[in-house]
């Protein structure tokens, strides 16, 4: 019996050693939407640079004034070391004799994307970033979605806002409270700094804002009408104020999709009638066809003088966790 004890042991040692060995990735660093650029000097101040900042640099679309779509920290690949490939989001471009576009992923740590641009020339590595820049910035982008997302699971706000009134569930961040709920609407905020990022739910028939030839102007009049109605601006003697869509911007529109339902994106600038405040907005018109409607979730920010981008992503990595029931 010894002899087979001794086999089986054997055997389930030699069976571990066979299989295959996880190999330990340190977590990654860096803040949201920062990208860290491994590329030598000379490229960065040339024609090269320019490319690289044309599509990762490019104004992030609806907000009140021109923030890049990331914040980019420019190094050559000698400082590319030790927890420095530790970075979360790393964009990798240099001239070589191969010419290739491609995105590595958890290389150095995890969560990580690497987006590597290479080429024989300059004129070759251009054409690369044009052709690759918006897979790169895609695959970039669902990663910070991502990890902000987790982020939130740090401290829930428990309270069942939407379950109970629209039949969805999401995470939100335990700063968040309740503002305002009435038969069809639910208003969310949290406060920071010099203003407060909100958030407002409400539910129109399924059968609205399905023409093309008049979206437009459609989700305007459905926008402005919630605003009217639940959104009200400061006091003012002989005026009243609400919140509209701003007349001199046009809202920019995207198809996408929320929890496996077809979704409506729509970006552009909201500001109060008869009053001045502004600020960015972001809504999601989420087709559930088998409750015969369409969930609408919005997020909106009011802060002054001050970058937004942050705070408007946030919003959108809460919204894009919405689960129908």
């Amino acid at each position: 019996m010894r002899h087979v004890y001794f086999l089986l042991l054997s055997f389930l040692l030699i069976a571990c050693n066979d299989g295959p060995k996880k190999t330990y990735k340190p977590e990654s660093i860096g803040a949201i939407n920062s990208l860290g650029v491994v590329i030598e000097n000379d490229l960065w101040e040339g024609p090269v640079g320019d490319k690289i900042r044309e599509h990762f640099a490019a104004p992030v679309i609806g907000l009140t004034w021109d923030e890049p779509l990331f914040s980019l920290e420019q190094m050559p690949q000698k400082v590319f070391t030790t927890t420095t490939r530790y970075r979360r989001a790393v964009l990798f471009v240099d001239i070589d004799t191969v010419n290739v576009a491609h995105i590595k992923s958890d290389l150095y740590a995890a969560p990580q994307k690497i987006g590597v641009i290479k080429g024989s020339t300059e004129d070759e590595i251009i054409e690369n970033l044009d052709a690759y820049s918006d897979q790169i910035i895609a695959a970039i982008k669902e990663m910070e979605l991502e990890e902000t997302q987790k982020r939130f699971l740090r401290s829930l706000n428990k309270d069942r806002l939407l379950e109970e009134k629209f039949g969805v569930t999401f995470r939100l961040p335990s700063i968040y409270k309740l503002g305002k709920q009435e038969d069809n609407f639910v208003w969310i905020d949290r406060e920071i700094q010099k203003g407060s990022m909100n958030i407002i739910a409400y539910q129109i028939p399924f059968d609205r804002l399905n023409n093309d030839s008049t979206l437009v102007t459609d989700f305007i009049r459905m926008r402005d009408s919630i605003g009217e109605k639940y959104i009200p601006g400061p006091d003012m003697r002989d005026k009243k104020t609400y919140m509209t869509t701003e007349d001199a911007f046009a809202p920019h529109f995207f198809q996408t999709e929320i929890d496996g339902h077809p979704a409506l994106e729509v970006r552009s600038i909201w500001d109060m009638e008869n009053y001045p405040m502004a600020g960015p907005f972001m809504t999601f018109v989420i087709d559930d066809e088998i409750n015969n409607r369409k969930l609408v979730v919005e997020g909106f920010t009011f802060a002054p003088a001050t970058n937004k981008r942050d705070y408007m992503f946030e919003l959108e990595a809460i919204l894009r966790t919405i689960k129908f029931k």
